[in-house]
């Protein structure tokens, strides 16, 4: 089972290593701690992954940290979703309606296709 928190509203100087010290001050466990951060920069994200050991932990961490002051803001603490990954479509998508030719809508007139009978039998006698 995966008992993750997310964490959020972080400060960007805090790092794993502080978080692991607000658990460890609290008396509360977690398997592992991840702060996102930005690719190019390496500068915290805002947000961190908790992997808790049991749902009960999980729940204690959440109760412990969400609304939690720090600085001037208050922190977020909840479950963490499933991630989306880049390759994951939404529920229901549409197909667009018409092809796009080099990132450009094609012209309406003579060379589109007409969307009725009666377009069609327009274009025939145009």
């Amino acid at each position: 089972m995966n008992f993750t928190v997310f964490l959020g509203n972080l400060p960007t100087w805090v790092t794993a290593d502080d978080i692991k010290a607000w658990l460890t001050a609290e008396n509360l466990v977690a398997d592992s701690v991840k702060v996102i951060r930005n690719h190019e920069t390496q500068e915290s994200k805002g947000f961190a992954f908790v992997e808790a050991p049991t749902t009960d932990e999980m729940q204690a961490i959440i109760r412990r940290f969400d609304r939690a002051p720090l600085e001037d803001r208050l922190l977020r603490a909840n479950p963490a979703q499933p991630s989306k990954g880049k390759d994951s479509k939404p529920a229901t998508t549409m197909e667009r309606p018409v092809q796009q030719r080099n990132g450009r809508k094609p012209r309406r007139g003579k060379d589109a296709a007409p969307k009725t009978a009666f377009g069609a039998e327009l274009a025939k006698a145009l």
